[in-house]
């Protein structure tokens, strides 16, 4: 898909229509000129044979030629995805104690534990990855790099606990990635957060303000809101319901221009993460093309020179 990045330069496309709009009344202008001569039988003999239609040919293709150019000058560009070097994903997962709620069998951790180690093993080996485990607080359980392992068995051993800190997982994340060696390379890497999350937040900083930080980071959070409506659990002693709060995940998702997700099972899960791996590691990024644009206009200038010359010995 064509789209243009100084699109205010299109309107140099005017000039060149207006200039249509004159040739095409000055052709009918002649035409209505001509028709006055009511000898045709004399006109036949003293006029040579007209080039007809093909006078026109030269100077469409001019025409052309100034309509290219004169789009050229916005600088067209198509987008195209490119390999992301050193990039980097951070997985934070929700320990909160509504995660051992048991609407997605056999419950929701052990659920989101096995879809995650899933997704560890289909990531490419060439990103660097790492694990936020987040309750009432967030801690970097895996560092990003290329351990694999480390990060299995990580998730693993997660353990439940109160409260839940979002927000607090995104900035923990932010953090994590900044500390990626830069390898002579400017800035933080190429990044991306996946968060899978079950509840509302309940500690740390808003989800509002983790927004905006990763935002200005320009690194995208996809968020999982993963349960169901239905889900319980028992909290000393009481039965409580453990909605997921989709709406929060869902903003998140949009403000930082990740993706949102919606998952209810195990199988569910594990798209979603697949359908992650396929866009991770990639960027989409605009690549100018007004060399082709300048291309075409120099070959529609060149046809029209030469069909002048070729057919009334004449430049245009």
């Amino acid at each position: 898909m064509i789209r243009f990045m100084q699109p205010w330069w299109l309107l140099a496309v005017l000039p060149v229509l207006a200039l249509a709009a004159f040739y095409l009344w000055r052709q009918l202008h002649r035409r209505a000129y001509a028709m006055r001569f009511t000898n045709v039988d004399l006109l036949r003999t003293l006029a040579p044979k007209g080039l007809g239609w093909r006078r026109h040919v030269p100077a469409t293709a001019f025409l052309l030629c100034l309509l290219v150019l004169a789009t050229a000058l916005a600088r067209p560009a198509v987008d195209t995805k490119e390999p992301l070097e050193r990039a980097t994903v951070m997985l934070a997962i929700d320990v909160s104690l509504s995660m051992q709620a048991d609407d997605v069998a056999p419950n929701r951790l052990e659920a989101a534990q096995e879809a995650a180690k899933q997704f560890v093993g289909e990531l490419p080996e060439s990103y660097n990855l790492g694990l936020v485990s987040f309750a009432k607080a967030a801690n970097v359980l895996v560092p990003p790099g290329k351990d694999r392992a480390a990060v299995t068995s990580a998730i693993d051993g997660l353990v439940l606990a109160e409260a839940t800190a979002t927000g607090e997982a995104v900035f923990t994340c932010l953090e994590a990635i900044r500390s990626v060696p830069a390898d002579g390379a400017a800035g933080i890497p190429p990044a991306r957060i996946v968060l899978l999350s079950d509840g509302f937040r309940t500690s740390g900083r808003s989800v509002e303000e983790a927004a905006a930080a990763a935002q200005a980071a320009n690194v995208p959070v996809s968020t999982i809101a993963f349960g169901t409506d239905t889900g319980q659990v028992d909290i000393g002693g009481q039965l409580q319901r453990v909605p997921v709060d989709r709406l929060a995940l869902a903003e998140l998702a949009e403000t930082t221009e990740g993706y949102f997700y919606e998952a209810a099972s195990v199988s569910e899960l594990k798209q979603v993460y697949q359908d992650m791996g396929s866009s991770i590691g990639f960027r989409t990024e605009p690549r100018e093309v007004t060399q082709w644009y300048a291309g075409v206009a120099l070959l529609l200038a060149l046809c029209a020179g030469a069909l002048s010359l070729l057919w009334s010995s004449r430049m245009l």
